[in-house]
């Protein structure tokens, strides 16, 4: 029918050249559109990225303050049951960091199971962080002290695997700068982290030595009165170093990002 009503063979032509022209406008948007999904999917975990690496960034010294607040002092006492809720809330918010940093680069299997295992130590702090405030209240009960000291040991390891993540993380970043500093770092701040339940070991280990020198029976009296802070002291260097890593790491994403939205 509408053949007919255009008029024959020239109608036919006129009809086919309507049809072709939808295609060949659409023809480069097309390939416009294929080029901006892979660079909107790229700005979508870019932007996971620095949220993760945000959340680690507060999360960090807040879960030290928090704990130590919970398992120290009454400050948290008003809140009676609901205490627990600090502690939890910050060791969740540090592994709602490191899921956000799983988005990235998922397929590189090293990464990935860098990741999983910080995961994994994340999920024991967050298990075990309302034990310090049934500790400080219940001291004497010997189920609270061993699970402190397992949320103190498992702290450690997951700053440790932090910063693998870090160094993991700047390999796979545009820096050559970043790389370098964050390979220094790290390897630092993991020497150190090893270091501190070496000198507890040899800290409790004279405590079955029947004859001790004069001067160290005095260190290690001070060492019952302030030991806790020195430890706070001797894990204060590494994680301000693994924060200033995860801001140094932050803007270089942040750069990326710029130049990837030009």
């Amino acid at each position: 029918m509408l053949v007919s009503r255009l008029g024959g063979g020239n109608a036919r032509g006129e009809v086919s050249r309507l049809v072709r022209l939808p295609t060949s406008i659409l023809h480069p948007l097309r390939e416009r559109m294929s080029d901006l999904a892979p660079k909107a999917e790229l700005l979508r975990r870019l932007g996971k990225l620095v949220r993760g690496l945000s959340a680690l960034f507060w999360g960090l010294p807040l879960a030290l303050l928090v704990y130590v607040q919970t398992a120290k002092t009454d400050f948290f006492d008003a809140l009676g049951f609901f205490a627990i809720i600090p502690p939890v809330l910050v060791s969740g918010l540090l592994l709602y960091g490191l899921s956000l940093l799983g988005h990235f680069q998922k397929q590189e299997r090293i990464w990935r199971s860098t990741i999983e295992r910080a995961r994994l130590f994340g999920v024991v702090n967050l298990g075990l962080s309302p034990f310090l405030y049934w500790w400080h209240r219940l001291p004497f009960v010997e189920l609270y002290s061993v699970a402190v000291l397992l949320l103190a040991i498992s702290s450690l390891l997951f700053i440790l695997i932090l910063n693998r993540v870090l160094y993991r993380l700047s390999a796979m970043l545009p820096d050559e700068t970043l790389r370098l500093e964050t390979k220094l770092f790290t390897t630092f701040n993991r020497r150190v982290l090893l270091a501190i339940p070496v000198l507890l070991c040899l800290y409790y280990s004279t405590r079955y030595v029947s004859f001790l020198p004069e001067a160290l029976t005095f260190v290690f009296e001070r060492l019952e009165t302030q030991g806790l802070w020195l430890l706070i002291f001797l894990v204060l260097m590494p994680l301000a170093m693994t924060m200033a890593l995860i801001w140094k790491i932050k803007e270089v994403v942040f750069a990326s990002i710029l130049e990837t939205d030009r």
